[in-house]
């Protein structure tokens, strides 16, 4: 029989949660590399650390390259490519107990522990049947973003590679990676398409609002339908979390929006020479890829400066949690945001939609977004030193963008010496898996806990 020393021995083996998340990004990310460096992959040899890169890229859901991969891969290499995306997409842990489900293996009480822990979850119940609804979600959005690029991609590709590049692009979209096998010019071929603008919009939004707001949303009209009901109810009645998000979402996009416009409206190098409406749309496109898709129908190297700054602010920010999204999240700006009002009105707790959020909360937002500015500041600071003659804001736009796990680039990445894009790579790694988990893997704690301590109570001078 097993002695109780062996058996605590073995309990501190294991890892918790936060650890397996950031070795499994790690390991797909690693295997994947091998499978891109590998000559069935490529139409020509590639160096492994070219490969590395694009898998780091594709798992951590960025798009920032070092070559293009349209030219690059083969067929092989470019399904390989798509499966890196969709798995840095859904996530390690929702595309492990999909495997799970496919080959009938029962999901244990620990696998249900790191789901909840992974999304947010306050029970244990239903948590299979939760990642299977985020599944058939992911599968079934992507599906109709296939159907629609297919309409524009067939009749100009021919069926095969129309239909191919409809799926490619479509959870490239969806998963917010913006990785494309179309060129070298991402989308600015097709700045002038509404339906490509509109299904890539319309993939990144939905991608970017996390799956526990679709399912409320879902849920809402579900309970409502045939109801006499006025429509703002429908709004009044989605959770907290729900109403965050839509809010900031709708804000932060006509923002971007008119920003780019009134930004770009006499540039010749991005919408300058667009119609009334295209600039419109370019601008729209622009706002809602800076969080955190990673296409572009104009140069980004073009951009005015005012642009790239306000393209740094919107990358940061990111999209909302538990989506495909990346950046510090809508929720965290907007709990940051709301307990400076509630400090500038003198009231002791942070309110919301005639709710108070817990103080744990706050002390996490807070958390959040000094972590990420110190491996950002660490990044970019990496950066200056490594390449003295490039512009600095053409470097924090990179940094930046592999921070928030966008992928525009202002066409620097693949200039960069081989050091510089090592520093990309471990950025854009915790980017995806947060600086938080980042942090806790460290620390060994599997999640954010409070200890109760009272302590004598002191005040000093702030501000």
């Amino acid at each position: 029989m097993m002695t109780e020393n062996k058996k605590k021995k073995i309990r501190k083996i294991g890892f918790n949660t936060m650890q397996i998340i950031a070795m499994g990004f790690l390991s797909v990310i690693l295997l994947g590399a091998v499978l891109l460096w590998m000559p069935f992959s490529n139409r020509s040899p590639i160096t492994f650390a070219d490969a590395l890169f694009t898998a780091v890229s594709a798992v951590c859901v960025t798009g920032l390259v070092t070559i293009v991969p349209a030219a690059q891969f083969t067929a092989a290499g470019k399904v390989i490519l798509l499966l890196l995306i969709q798995i840095g997409g859904l996530g390690i842990i929702a595309c492990t107990v999909a495997f799970f489900l496919l080959i009938h293996k029962r999901i244990t009480m620990k696998e249900r522990v790191m789901i909840q822990q992974t999304y947010g979850l306050n029970t244990l119940s239903g948590m299979v049947q939760y990642i299977i609804r985020i599944l058939k979600g992911t599968f079934f959005i992507e599906g109709l973003g296939a159907i629609e690029y297919s309409l524009y991609f067939v009749p100009r590709y021919g069926v095969a590679k129309g239909i191919g590049y409809g799926i490619f692009h479509a959870v490239s979209a969806f998963c917010n990676a913006g990785i494309d096998i179309l060129g070298n010019s991402s989308f600015i071929g097709f700045a002038n398409s509404p339906l490509v603008n509109v299904t890539t919009i319309g993939l990144i939004v939905l991608g970017g609002l996390g799956f526990s707001v679709w399912y409320d949303i879902l849920r809402n009209v579900k309970e409502n339908s045939g109801k006499n009901i006025p429509r703002r109810r429908l709004f009044t009645r989605l959770g907290l979390q729900s109403k965050i998000v839509l809010v900031m979402t709708a804000v932060l996009i006509l923002i971007g929006c008119a920003g780019f416009f009134l930004l770009e409206f006499h540039n010749p190098q991005t919408i300058g020479n667009m119609t009334f409406v295209e600039k419109v749309m370019a601008s729209m496109f622009q706002s809602v890829t800076a969080r955190t898709a990673g296409f572009a129908t104009v140069s980004q190297a073009g951009l005015t400066a005012g642009s790239k700054l306000l393209g740094c602010i919107l990358m940061i920010i990111g999209g909302s949690p538990g989506g495909t999204a990346g950046g510090i999240k809508t929720t965290t700006v907007a709990i940051v945001i709301l307990t400076c009002l509630s400090v500038v009105r003198g009231r002791r707790d942070t309110e919301c939609f005639g709710r108070k959020i817990a103080g744990d909360l706050v002390r996490s937002a807070v958390a959040i977004i000094l972590l990420t500015f110190l491996f950002w500041i660490c990044g970019v600071t990496a950066l200056t030193i490594l390449e003295p003659n490039v512009d600095f804001l053409d470097i924090m736009y990179e940094v930046t963008s592999a921070m928030a796990t966008v992928g525009l680039t202002a066409d620097l990445t693949p200039t960069l010496s081989r050091a510089s894009q090592a520093v990309l790579m471990i950025v854009m790694y915790i980017g995806r898996i947060g600086p938080i988990t980042m942090a806790l893997v460290f620390s060994g704690k599997s999640r954010l806990s409070v200890q109760l301590r009272e302590l004598p109570e002191k005040r000093i001078m702030i501000g």
